[in-house]
């Protein structure tokens, strides 16, 4: 009964992201403003970069053939939201940033689901696309803001974070076989789908 416990817990935390509304480019400097401490706490509170992120480390450990393939996509993703986060902050123009960032959810989802093994520089190439993306929202929302290097500083420290949270999750669900981690990545797309019919 106890493991049952666990299991369905694990499965509700990672499909949590489904009840929360989407970031869409207006919470903007709210969060981000004041510093190291708000950049922190963004990726906690907004709900779409917390299902990508710890749906990132949740790919990592399901599809890992072993601990060398970890770390390869959170630091790709950690990389280009660094990369993305100071476009943003120059004041470079991406399109379609919040189209992609919902996309990012769906294929985050879908390799979530699938379990799907790529290379480790492919996986860390294919989240990191995406990670600009994120990144680039939140540079555009720091720019011109006081504080925001160290902002961005404490985004990043958060994202590891919740990779490593759900890696740990995934190495967890490794042992569960397929089905929790298949109705994981489900909720994770399912918001994705979500939330590219809010920003269609």
């Amino acid at each position: 009964m106890r493991l049952l416990s666990r299991s369905t817990f694990l499965a509700l935390l990672v499909a949590l992201p489904l009840a929360a509304a989407a970031h869409v480019g207006v919470d903007g400097a709210a969060h981000h403003a004041a510093g190291f401490a708000q950049g922190f706490l963004h990726p906690f509170t907004g709900m779409d970069h917390l299902a990508a992120m710890v749906g990132v480390g949740l790919w990592s450990a399901l599809a890992a053939r072993g601990a060398r393939d970890l770390a390869w996509a959170p630091l790709g993703f950690a990389a280009m939201l660094l990369a993305g986060a100071l476009l943003g902050l120059a004041g470079v123009q991406v399109p379609a940033v919040e189209p992609m960032i919902a996309a990012s959810l769906l294929v985050v989802g879908l390799l979530v689901a699938t379990r799907l093994r790529l290379p480790g520089p492919v996986a860390a190439a294919v989240v990191g696309v995406f990670a600009v993306f994120h990144g680039v929202a939140h540079g555009h929302e720091l720019s011109g803001a006081t504080g925001a290097a160290a902002a961005v500083a404490g985004m990043v420290l958060a994202t590891m974070l919740l990779h490593i949270a759900g890696v740990a999750v995934g190495w967890v669900l490794r042992q569960r076989g397929t089905l929790l981690p298949r109705i994981a990545g489900a909720a994770v797309a399912l918001f994705g789908v979500t939330l590219l019919a809010q920003v269609a």
